[in-house]
């Protein structure tokens, strides 16, 4: 049979992820669709939140809300596609499905990354330099770069996506993770896999570029913290930055076990349990981060979920 034919062999990918839980797919279906829904409406929460409390109308604010909204879209370009995995007998996706997904998936991810090493910086500027951050951290700023880290996240994708929907695909056809991503889908491409090195080192660059830029802006945050005489100073310096810090080292440390690792092989057990981490268990958490290590973030949610008609109510 000649090149030409076989590449027109796979339309579909099967994942293979699943198939060590077959027996008790249901059992793993009903704790998954209630992350999702947690995920969703925790962070729609903090969202709307932020959004209706003028309190909160400040640039760390905005880049918390826009990060859940992010969150929302992120582990919908997934979860939902798991969840139908787990009860269908097919567990397929089309290749156009599949390019879709990683698009959006690392796209949606990729500006996660952004906006936090943003954020990073605006903690920096605020702590580091408290007189000239009204100045510096305008409204029109912030708006610019919030928009800049979604166009940049989404774009910076688009030709690597463009490269693989045309490589050559020939068979096998088994995804051995839970959802698309770039080095199982490469590994099935009938073409040089020198190619999956490139992409694990551009990857690479670029994760630990945003690490290195959030690190130094966290150890320059934390020594004026500690030189605060106050301790009652320091604890609100560094509460403010407390739970930014959780959710960056739950955000990149997950994405470090999933993509720092170049040629090294994990057991397929181990593999899909570092993709949940990454693409499930990081987002269910941010919420709670958020909620729970912010006193402002805490009250603007009680006024959310208690408008303060519900209080004159209980009052009277």
């Amino acid at each position: 049979m000649g090149r030409s034919n076989q590449t027109s062999t796979v339309r579909e990918f099967l994942f293979s992820g699943f198939l060590k839980f077959e027996e008790g797919s249901i059992l793993l279906f009903i704790p998954l669709l209630i992350i999702y829904i947690f995920i969703v409406i925790g962070n729609l929460i903090v969202f709307f939140a932020v959004k209706m409390d003028t309190h909160l109308h400040n640039p760390m604010y905005n880049f918390i809300s826009i990060f859940s909204f992010l969150e929302i879209w992120y582990t919908t370009a997934t979860i939902p596609k798991m969840l139908s995995n787990l009860i269908s007998e097919q567990r397929t996706i089309s290749m156009t499905g599949c390019l879709l997904q990683m698009y959006f998936f690392h796209s949606l991810g990729n500006s996660e990354g952004i906006l936090l090493t943003t954020m990073a910086i605006d903690r920096y500027v605020a702590i580091c330099n408290p007189l000239r951050y009204p100045t510096i951290m305008t409204p029109r700023l912030c708006a610019q770069l919030s928009v800049g880290s979604c166009i940049f996240g989404f774009l910076v994708l688009l030709p690597e996506i463009a490269w693989i929907s045309t490589l050559p695909f020939c068979g096998p056809n088994q995804i051995h993770q839970i959802f698309c991503d770039f080095e199982p889908v490469l590994r099935l491409a009938c073409t040089d896999t020198s190619l999956i090195l490139i992409e694990d080192v551009i990857h690479a660059v670029a994760i630990i570029f945003s690490i290195l830029i959030i690190a130094l802006s966290y150890i320059r945050i934390i020594t004026v913290i500690l030189r605060i005489p106050s301790a009652e100073g320091r604890q609100k310096a560094f509460s403010t930055c407390a739970a930014h810090l959780g959710v960056f080292l739950m955000f990149y440390g997950s994405v470090s076990l999933m993509y720092l690792r170049f040629s090294t092989t994990f057991p397929q057990i181990l593999d899909t349990a570092i993709a949940l981490m990454f693409a499930v268990l990081a987002p269910l958490f941010n919420p709670v981060i958020y909620s729970l290590r912010n006193k402002d973030m805490k009250i603007a949610i009680k006024k959310l979920l208690c408008p303060q008609k519900l209080f004159t109510a209980l009052a009277s």
